[in-house]
């Protein structure tokens, strides 16, 4: 059964202002890794991406961290993740794997669609050029965006991790929904149109790692209790420490190490 869903509660959201307890563990973590250096030898590169408002640097010490265990590691290579602000005018230029109302007035409710058709041409480059499938990792809305690539590209995408993504209702149940609601975006359509997608779904293995923490995704819409192959992770971290935190990379490895993530390449 589902729980309800619903933002953070003000607690929580007061309690990212301490999120730099869940970083103490960070540099530890990074000299560690760097004296057990593994040479490249995990078969499928991995791709980061980052959080609204935030860019490739904000994923590079979990990227190094997990490229000192012999992951071939890299960006998301769009650079700052203003969730699809400017890059369409109206629905008509969103991909045809979007079926919505293309005559309806946009207010902004297709940017974050937008975004993620971005992505898909960004992974479909990359792994042709890679030669080889890849496997997503993403923070927060950089999450959802994976999990919608995956869910496009089920032949490139080897699986997903996600740190803090919402699956359910888009903006709507984050501490960012007051802004958009400023804005005039019509945040119960995004949340109808983000569950219509589950008619198509994501099949490849799926980590949600999630906390009840959480001050800027209700971690109530990071559980997937309808994809068919999710695993859901609890930790106790604000949303902020989430991709800088020890444990949670600890975490990230050892499902990246996992049956599921590893399957034998063709």
């Amino acid at each position: 059964m589902m729980q309800k869903m619903a933002p953070p509660p003000l607690r929580n959201r007061l309690g990212e202002i301490f999120a730099g307890k869940d970083m103490l563990g960070t540099p530890l973590a990074l000299a560690r890794a760097r004296l057990k250096r593994e040479p490249a030898s995990q078969p499928y590169p991995l791709i980061v991406l980052p959080g609204i408002g935030a860019d490739d640097v904000s994923t590079a010490p979990l990227r190094y961290f997990l490229s000192c265990q012999g992951y071939r590691t890299e960006g998301w290579g769009l650079g700052r993740n203003l969730a699809g602000r400017g890059m369409i005018n109206n629905l008509h230029e969103l991909s045809a794997s979007w079926d919505v109302d293309r005559a309806r007035k946009h207010n902004g409710e297709g940017e974050v669609p937008a975004l993620c058709d971005r992505m898909v041409e960004r992974v479909e480059k990359r792994v042709a050029e890679l030669g080889s499938p890849v496997i997503l990792i993403g923070w927060s809305l950089g999450g959802y965006v994976a999990r919608e690539v995956a869910r496009e590209l089920s032949e490139s995408v080897i699986g997903v991790i996600t740190m803090g993504s919402p699956a359910f209702g888009g903006p709507k149940f984050t501490a960012a929904a007051p802004l958009f609601k400023r804005r005039n975006v019509d945040l119960d359509w995004i949340e109808s149109e983000v569950a219509r997608r589950y008619a198509t779904p994501i099949t490849q293995p799926i980590t949600a790692i999630f906390s009840k923490s959480d001050g800027v995704v209700g971690w109530t819409a990071a559980i997937d209790g309808l994809s068919p192959n999710v695993k859901h992770v609890e930790v106790s971290v604000s949303h902020v420490g989430l991709g800088l935190n020890a444990n949670v990379w600890n975490i990230v490895l050892a499902e990246l190490r996992s049956k599921a993530f590893t399957p034998t390449p063709s």
